[in-house]
């Protein structure tokens, strides 16, 4: 891979787990992330501590509304692609605070397109995400369906979708738009639920559990996510939207029961009303992935459970 990648929110988890896979292949990986205190800094710099020794890695420490910064980053090092990963997470927290997630996540992606526009990179992935689809009625989810997100993340994701197509119309900025299916595995959020149950469990604390553990989520593994993710880094798209998931939703019990055997310990539910935002299933049609990405899931949910807590026994944080 002779091409420079810059990855926006590369030390998170979907941008980490991106950066090593370019650095195995040989490529230029260049990183910026601000370190949002959403969670811990001390987490994010786990996940590239070995990378930081890597001549091919370099990171700044910035912020993606950073027009000057993230410009003279870009200039400096000829940066021929760029992966927009950063974003302000998390649906139920973008119900209390929507203004921030409009700021972040809208006004940070227009920057960088802007950037894009200016000094003439003509490649742009965004990492977009299932919440755009609302509550639909029709399973699975295309990337043809009309979208009614439910939450102001939602929301968002789908105004950076719009502000993606409107640069690659007018600029020739080629342009993909992934969106992201409940993705899991090593170095997960603490906050998103395989992560948070698995901790909770094997505390012996209780764990949330909304509705009645029903609900379904198309989880999809890590290593498949990046497969996607790289499947469209060797590509230039003028403009395509592609729904990279599992397209196998699972309900919520039956992965709490995964946790449960493979830490050998018994959750304990402290059951609440259905949350404002949330969605009773997520269900990925994956079928243009496939055709134009080669996309194929490898890991089964039983796996990759399995695989996540053996890597969380082995990276827990005082």
């Amino acid at each position: 891979m002779s091409f420079k990648v810059l990855i926006t929110g590369g030390a998170g988890f979907i941008g980490s787990s991106l950066a090593n896979r370019i650095l195995e292949n040989d490529g230029e990986v260049y990183v910026i992330d601000n370190f949002d205190s959403y969670y811990k800094k001390e987490r994010k710099m786990k996940n590239i501590e070995n990378d930081l020794k890597n001549p091919s890695f370099h990171f700044f420490e910035c912020d993606i509304r950073g027009a000057e910064t993230v410009e003279k980053i870009i200039k400096e090092n000829n940066i021929d692609k760029i992966v927009h990963l950063a974003a302000k997470v998390g649906v139920r927290a973008s119900i209390k605070n929507p203004l921030v997630y409009q700021d972040v996540n809208v006004g940070g992606t227009v920057n960088l397109l802007e950037i894009c526009r200016k000094n003439d990179v003509k490649s742009f992935i965004f990492g977009s995400s299932s919440s755009v689809y609302g509550i639909s009625e029709k399973i699975p989810f295309s990337e043809d369906d009309v979208i009614r997100p439910i939450s102001p993340y939602g929301s968002s994701k789908m105004s950076c979708e719009n502000f993606c197509y409107s640069f690659s119309h007018l600029y020739g900025i080629k342009t993909s738009c992934l969106r992201f299916f409940t993705v899991y595995g090593p170095r997960q959020r603490p906050d998103m639920a395989i992560h948070k149950f698995t901790s909770r469990i094997d505390s012996g604390m209780k764990i949330d559990v909304y509705g009645d553990a029903s609900s379904k989520r198309d989880y999809t593994y890590i290593t498949d996510i990046i497969n996607g993710i790289m499947g469209v880094l060797k590509k230039d798209f003028k403009f395509e939207i592609f729904n990279l998931g599992d397209s196998k939703p699972i309900e919520l019990k039956n992965v709490i029961s995964l946790i449960e055997n493979n830490l050998s310990k018994k959750a304990l539910i402290n059951q609440l009303p259905n949350q404002p935002g949330d969605v009773p299933i997520t269900y990925a049609d994956i079928s243009k992935a496939k055709k134009l990405l080669n996309y194929s899931p490898k890991v089964s949910i039983e796996n990759g459970i399995k695989n996540f807590v053996e890597w969380f026994k082995n990276n827990k944080l005082s």
